[in-house]
């Protein structure tokens, strides 16, 4: 083969491989700092407070109902950064070869349980159960068993006999959130959903999971729709002119996912 045809068949190869490129219209990563956010295009999941963050950063804020549709965004390069929960973030970088997570932490939060106004009495029993779901390390095993290197390890199982005759506890939630909510089959499942099993356990009570969209929990919870709201949700002034929340429960960090 003359050098000529060789050179002419290797220009070939570079232009298709160009133009393919191009076609794809994903540009290259251009967020490798909390720095670089500013002007940027961030991705949110609306009503978050992911969502309140990135706003006090950029205008260009998009924001979709779902964590996932706010990655498969920016892996079709139409945000330049998602802003959200830092498990959550594993999860899908975990799933996605093609994004990382930023080493820098954009905020640490803690999360707790939204009351209605006016319910002090659950509140406070809530609380109780809380405080000692803590002291006898129930808590910390069902976050082990989501959260960390021993995840699975160690699942959440009801006491057998468990008296439920004070009344049911209606869960809003998002099950869109893993680990901390998420489906598996027809099943509601994660770190928040066993937490609120052993609230219910302890306060003899019956559980019930309704799912939802994210912003529409707080007006759940408000209208009595919902006895509580428990979706990786943060105390902010905001949420607090509708709901009361208990206690934390656990603590969490925001965190940037980009791609590679």
């Amino acid at each position: 083969m003359k050098i000529s045809k060789i050179i002419s068949i290797a220009a070939a190869a570079s232009l298709s491989a160009m133009i393919f490129a191009g076609c794809s219209g994903v540009p290259e990563n251009s967020v490798h700092s909390l720095d670089d956010l500013n002007g940027k295009v961030i991705g949110v999941q609306l009503g978050t407070t992911g969502d309140a963050y990135a706003s006090d950063v950029t205008e260009n804020v998009e924001r979709f109902n779902k964590g996932a549709d706010a990655v498969q965004a920016l892996k079709q390069g139409k945000v330049d950064a998602v802003l959200i929960d830092a498990e959550p973030a594993k999860v899908y970088v975990k799933n996605n070869s093609d994004l990382t997570i930023l080493e820098e932490e954009f905020a640490v939060e803690e999360y707790a349980i939204a009351v209605k106004k006016g319910n002090d009495d659950l509140t406070n029993k809530i609380n109780g159960a809380l405080t000692e779901l803590k002291s006898n390390g129930t808590l910390d095993s069902i976050k082990a068993n989501w959260i960390g290197d021993e995840a699975g390890n160690s699942p959440y199982v009801s006491p057998e006999n468990v008296d439920r005759s004070n009344g049911t506890i209606i869960m809003a939630t998002n099950a869109e959130f893993p680990p901390y909510e998420s489906m598996s089959g027809e099943a509601i499942v994660g770190f928040d959903v066993d937490m609120m099993t052993a609230v219910c356990d302890t306060l003899g009570m019956e559980l019930q999971i309704d799912n939802m969209e994210f912003d529409s929990i707080i007006a759940a919870v408000d209208s009595g729709k919902a006895d509580v709201g428990v979706a990786g949700m943060t105390v902010t002034e905001d949420r607090l002119e509708n709901v009361n929340f208990t206690d934390p429960y656990t603590t969490a960090t925001q965190v940037i996912i980009v791609r590679k």
